[in-house]
């Protein structure tokens, strides 16, 4: 007996699930309310209510989408909500859910140029579009990753080529005659980057922690005395990493003096502006991004604030040649006769295979505009504010960090049991979720604004939660 051909959806099927999902998708944004922002499942529960085994005859999409509302959407904490003020919140707006629909339908993979040609060549020309948004100037080339940690992870990588006295990527890291290798961040900086260290084979001893000073920037003084020490020990300095917008306070390194230092010793500069780069839009807020265009590279991510779902990271280099070094390597069956003044991304990445990222942020672009996005920014800027004057109000509390953007570090000034217990009976009842980190041995509440459909009533009402808690 001959199996049955396979056979996808019809069109008018498509068209009709289609719309029985955007219809779906329309109503879960509309109605954010009507969920808990933090999911109060416990753990195994959403396994229990699976399959043991896989179906072995067709399902109907009709109880596919039951069993997502049933389901999944209780087992979720919901990113996209309003009331979501934890870590850095983010949105994934219509214009750019929209824009993963059609790249899923396109299903294209953009190895190399030819593969895709509209996918390079629209990733090129939207990360111009938003270097010249941030104010970088025209040296620096973009690529997109998923994340900020993998757009790190090749800066780094990229910078190890810079070492001149051994062929990493002819005969690695390892061997009697190899440099000890030395980079430099502050300790505010994120995990990332000792990760990086970790995956390029410097490992977490070949990382120094920059002190900071009070307002939680790295000390530039701490860091060149931290290179003199390395360099009369036998050290080989190579990279530096400095951050716009702290994971834990939004702090800004002082970016033009740690590139004095750079430029002195030889040093490559990589700037981590994840999350305060796109505030760097708004023209009154450029100024966070002084000293950068002295940087060898940066890393900033759409998918934090500017309305892109994620995952979206916009990374710039103004040495791509060393990407090009540490990953370029063409097998025979990836050739083409393109020639040189064609990109193929592969060159200047790990990755072999590429989505299509760059079409959501296309259309979130062309459907905000400049302004429109700007405005978002200013607004959650505000609320941000707004925030930080109720925490001012509450002599139980106090504000801890500086507030440059729309995150608000703060804490009872009870101590740490209290601040700790406030969090999880805050977070247990379902109407907001915030977060934690630690500043000076003292656990802090995070508090951020960045989802468009966050209002100043909903600042004020997890105020007023969090205030009736404490």
């Amino acid at each position: 007996m001959s199996n049955p051909k396979p056979a996808d959806m019809t069109p008018d099927e498509f068209k009709k699930w289609g719309h029985e999902f955007i219809e779906w998708v329309g109503d879960y944004l509309a109605h954010p309310e009507r969920l808990n922002v933090l999911s109060q499942i416990e753990p195994g529960g959403i396994r229990k209510q699976l399959p043991v085994s896989p179906p072995q005859s067709p399902e109907s999409m009709s109880a596919v989408l039951k069993d997502l509302g049933n389901i999944i959407v209780p087992g979720l904490t919901h990113w996209n909500h309003p009331d979501f003020f934890a870590y850095f919140p983010n949105t994934g707006s219509g214009p750019g859910i929209l824009g993963e629909l059609v790249c899923a339908a396109f299903n294209v993979n953009g190895m190399v140029w030819r593969t895709a040609p509209a996918a390079t060549e629209l990733e090129e020309h939207v990360l111009g579009w938003l270097r010249e948004m941030i104010g970088l100037p025209k040296s620096f080339k973009g690529f997109v990753h998923d994340t900020a940690s993998i757009s790190t992870f090749h800066a780094l990588a990229a910078a190890r080529e810079t070492i001149t006295e051994r062929s990493v990527r002819e005969e690695g890291i390892g061997g009697p005659d190899s440099p000890k290798l030395r980079i430099y961040a502050s300790e505010q900086a994120h995990s990332s980057v000792e990760k990086g260290a970790m995956a390029i084979g410097i490992g977490r001893r070949g990382l120094v922690k920059i002190p900071t000073d009070p307002e939680f920037r790295m000390d530039p003084v701490a860091l060149e005395a931290a290179i003199e020490t390395d360099l009369k020990d036998g050290w080989r300095p190579f990279c530096v990493v400095a951050t716009v917008g702290t994971t834990s306070t939004t702090s800004i390194d002082p970016v033009p003096a740690i590139a004095d230092i750079c430029e002195k010793y030889g040093l490559w500069l990589h700037v981590d502006a994840a999350y305060a780069g796109s505030a760097a839009i708004v023209p009154e807020l450029q100024h966070i991004l002084a000293g950068c265009d002295r940087a060898d590279s940066l890393v900033t991510n759409p998918h934090k604030w500017m309305l892109t779902p994620v995952d979206f990271s916009a990374f710039y280099c103004r040495r791509p040649d060393m990407l090009k070094r540490a990953f370029s390597l063409t097998a025979e069956y990836l050739t083409t006769a393109d020639g040189e003044e064609v990109t193929n991304n592969m060159d200047y990445s790990l990755q072999l295979g590429r989505r299509f990222r760059a079409l959501k942020f296309w259309m979130v672009i062309r459907y905000f505009g400049v302004e429109g996005l700007r405005n978002v920014i200013r607004e959650h800027v505000r609320l941000g504010q707004r925030f930080a004057s109720h925490v001012k109000n509450d002599d139980r509390f106090e504000i801890v960090a500086p507030v440059p953007f729309s995150s608000v570090c703060f804490r009872l000034k009870s101590g740490d049991d209290e601040n700790r217990s406030l969090i999880d009976r805050a977070n247990a009842t379902g109407k907001l979720f915030i977060s934690h980190t630690r500043l000076n041995g003292n656990l802090i509440i995070h508090f951020t604004v960045g989802n468009i459909r966050t209002t100043e009533e909903h600042v004020d009402a997890a105020w007023s939660l969090i205030q009736s808690l404490a």
